[in-house]
């Protein structure tokens, strides 16, 4: 009798979630960084905005961030059942009963 469960599990786990919140986090945390430097008077320009924090830091903050995000998404949380689930065999794969080779 063959057995028709289906095992179903799903493709993120609880620490790709938090793993991929810290990736959020940090890269609202490098737009934030690059907020302000403006001047009250429109008239008035100010250098605040060519800083270290706005120029070199938040991009790079940002990007980290987008690091961490793309990790997130590409670590395997059940390395072991990724092995499992390739040396399931499919019905298509099976030998063909009964086929002569006839040339």
């Amino acid at each position: 009798m063959e057995n028709n469960e289906i095992k179903t599990h799903f493709l993120f786990e609880k620490v790709n979630y938090k793993i991929l919140l810290i990736g959020l986090g940090v890269i609202a945390l490098g737009f934030i960084l690059m907020a302000g430097g403006g001047s009250d008077d429109p008239a008035v320009f100010s250098d605040a905005i060519f800083n270290f924090q706005r120029i070199r830091l938040a991009p790079t903050v940002v990007l980290i961030g987008f690091g961490v995000t793309i990790y997130a998404i590409l670590k395997n949380p059940n390395p072991a059942l990724a092995t499992a689930s390739t040396a399931e065999t499919f019905p298509e794969d099976r030998a063909i009963k009964n086929f002569k080779n006839n040339k």
